[in-house]
């Protein structure tokens, strides 16, 4: 028994759908979330700064006594999680492995699509990875940078965000994938949508569910699952805590009790 928090970080607000699935997997393990709000986004920066941003937070979680950090952040995994694993104390998983493991189960006709930041795919995290778990997959990507913040505002849900995931997806469409990864922690909130737009005989890999499911497996097989704990939440943003938690609803369902500011270096 580990009564110590598990820690999770992104850039901004997609990591919620994580934190989420995590403690409806982990109900009784108390959850540090970090919202870099000051640097969001990732999926423009460079690898330098991301790396830079993502050893800051992880040194931050660090002190707060956490017994595993989970990157919930794809630009974050692809460019900045070796070395997190190297420099930091504490076990550190990434988003990108599991999701591509997900994905070469899955699919059947060896073609997988991945649909994510634009620094997550000019990374190549993911076809490095299904390529290395199987020679045989082809991978397809497509940045789709528009998504996030019309998720956090709301309007991924009117007309026009209906019209921009169409546009986006036809690619996807015409690859012949069989499997879709959804690539940033924030595309979860619009899966139905994603789903209804390539069709039912496609595949959709939710990184959320993924991560959760790594991270339980993890706990347990290194006895550090908290069975009688009381499971609780504690969240930060590196800025506008206040907007951070009117724009969380979007992404949990409903509103947070309190979002506490934590400046970083």
């Amino acid at each position: 028994m580990d009564t110590r928090p598990v820690g999770v970080f992104d850039s901004g607000l997609g990591g919620l759908t994580i934190l989420k699935t995590l403690s409806q997997a982990l109900p009784k393990e108390k959850l540090i979330y970090f919202g870099d709000t000051v640097n969001v986004p990732y999926g423009s920066k460079s690898k330098a700064a991301v790396t830079r941003f993502a050893l800051d937070i992880a040194r931050f979680l660090e002190k707060q006594k956490v017994k595993l950090i989970v990157v919930a952040c794809n630009t974050a995994s692809a460019l900045a999680l070796a070395e997190l694993q190297k420099k930091i104390s504490v076990p550190v998983i990434g988003v990108i492995l599991p999701g591509a493991m997900k994905a070469a189960q899955c699919t059947r006709n060896g073609k997988v699509a991945v649909i994510a930041t634009e620094a997550t795919v000019q990374s190549k995290a993911y076809p490095r990875a299904l390529k290395r778990l199987d020679k045989r997959i082809h991978t397809y990507q497509r940045a789709c940078p528009v998504f996030v913040p019309l998720i956090e505002e709301g309007w991924i849900h009117k007309k026009a965000g209906e019209q921009i995931v169409a546009d986006y997806l036809h690619g996807v469409q015409q690859s012949k994938a069989d499997t879709v990864i959804l690539g940033c922690t924030h595309y979860p909130v619009i899966k139905k949508k994603i789903a209804a737009c390539l069709g039912k005989e496609v595949k959709l890999v939710d990184s959320a569910q993924v991560l959760a499911e790594e991270v339980k497996t993890r706990l347990a097989q290194t006895d550090q699952l908290n069975p009688s704990g009381r499971g609780s939440m504690k969240i930060y943003a590196s800025d506008a805590p206040a907007r951070f938690k009117r724009l969380a609803k979007n992404i949990l369902g409903r509103e947070l009790r309190r979002v506490y500011l934590k400046k970083l270096n």
